[in-house]
């Protein structure tokens, strides 16, 4: 007994010593700690977090290959301030797109590219959900308040690649390795034909479509049935070296596609219609930078800089590349634009009227093949 009330005796000491401490508390508080002095790390801007998505790998050629040289320079230009990332070999399907990109988003990446047309549906539906993140889509259609859409005119490089082809082929049969039969293709298959035929009106092109952006096995399959059809020079729309090195082995000519390809086939390289990524990426993210962002559409071509013919072959003749340069300079300063009437389609209808320019909505609608392309375009 007397140790359990010594027990309580000292247990309510304790609750009357805890109370008056409590009390002191209340009527006195305590100062706060000094702030701790900001390091040179928390004064400096955070970097701008921007990310890319591409379709395909980054490899060594090609479209991905081009984009990712243009994120490069985005770093080489901003250095610290922004940190850039990227995603390699995702799907256009919806569901591995949206995945993606909104885990990106969710990452804290406040700009995001999506490198490819299929990316659009889901750019869109995530750019819903995350309204203080830019988005910006290549080669699509549709904006909203913070998704962008950028193309480059790669029909120009097309076109360029048809005028020297169309001057070097021996047949007369030219062959185009396509990927998807968008807008986007067709449009440059016309353009090629009718850059060859401005200057061989007896040229035709057979095209091969391999409904992939990516698939080295079948791009050189596609560039084998074409050649054994006679075709002499391919040009292509699909990502990998496959067609050069196809036609370095098989003895004929090719182009370049989207980046210099020459080291695939130093032979058969006549040169390469090559994008310039960094133009565009560079300005929007300068624009990310210093709050002058805005939604909108852009379209760049050879004369903002954004594509050109180059690589050539050092067997080019001078009277082509001399007739090449006088092609781009009718392009940049609109005297000779590409796309001028009259233009009839395959099966001779007329598409553009005598002397007519096409503006850029009839090119974003091109699903017709023009005069000198063989076959159908795939329903």
């Amino acid at each position: 007994m007397t140790i359990s009330r010594r027990a309580s005796l000292a247990m309510l000491a304790t609750l009357a010593a805890a109370s008056l401490i409590a009390c002191g508390k209340k009527d006195e508080p305590a100062a706060a700690a000094p702030a701790a002095a900001p390091t040179a790390a928390a004064t400096a801007a955070a970097p701008l977090r921007v990310a890319f998505v591409y379709v395909g790998p980054v490899g060594d050629a090609g479209w991905t290959f081009a984009h990712d040289t243009g994120r490069r320079a985005v770093e080489a230009r901003f250095g610290d301030k922004v940190k850039t990332s990227f995603v390699e070999n995702v799907p256009e399907s919806a569901a591995d797109a949206e995945r993606v990109i909104r885990q990106l988003a969710t990452d804290g990446n406040k700009l995001i590219f999506g490198t490819t047309f299929g990316y659009m549906e889901a750019m869109l539906k995530v750019a819903k959900d995350f309204p203080d993140v830019k988005f910006e889509h290549a080669t699509g259609f549709k904006t909203a308040d913070n998704l962008a859409q950028y193309d480059v005119r790669t029909y120009e490089g097309a076109y360029l690649a048809g005028v020297a082809a169309g001057k070097l082929s021996k047949s007369g049969k030219l062959g185009v390795v396509a990927s998807v039969p968008i807008p986007e293709v067709i449009r440059n298959i016309d353009s090629f034909t009718m850059g060859a035929r401005s200057v061989n009106a007896k040229a035709t092109t057979a095209v091969v479509w391999v409904n992939k952006w990516f698939d080295p096995g079948k791009e050189r399959e596609a560039a084998t049935t074409l050649i054994g059809q006679g075709v002499d020079v391919l040009m292509q729309n699909t990502d990998s070296a496959a067609v050069v090195q196809t036609a370095q082995e098989k003895g004929v000519y090719a182009f370049g596609w989207d980046s210099d390809m020459t080291s695939f086939g130093p032979k058969a390289h006549l040169a390469a219609s090559i994008i310039n990524w960094s133009v565009y990426y560079n300005a929007r993210v300068q624009a990310a930078l210093d709050g002058t962002w805005k939604t909108g559409t852009t379209w760049l071509g050879l004369k903002e800089g954004g594509i050109d013919l180059g690589a050539y072959n050092a067997d080019l003749p001078a009277d082509v590349k001399s007739l090449l340069d006088e092609r781009k300079k009718g392009i940049v300063d609109g005297s000779a634009p590409i796309w001028k009437g009259p233009i009839k389609d395959n099966t001779g209808k007329e598409v553009l009227a005598k002397d007519a320019v096409a503006d850029d909505a009839f090119l974003h609608g091109v699903k017709f093949y023009v005069e000198g392309v063989d076959g159908k375009v795939p329903g």
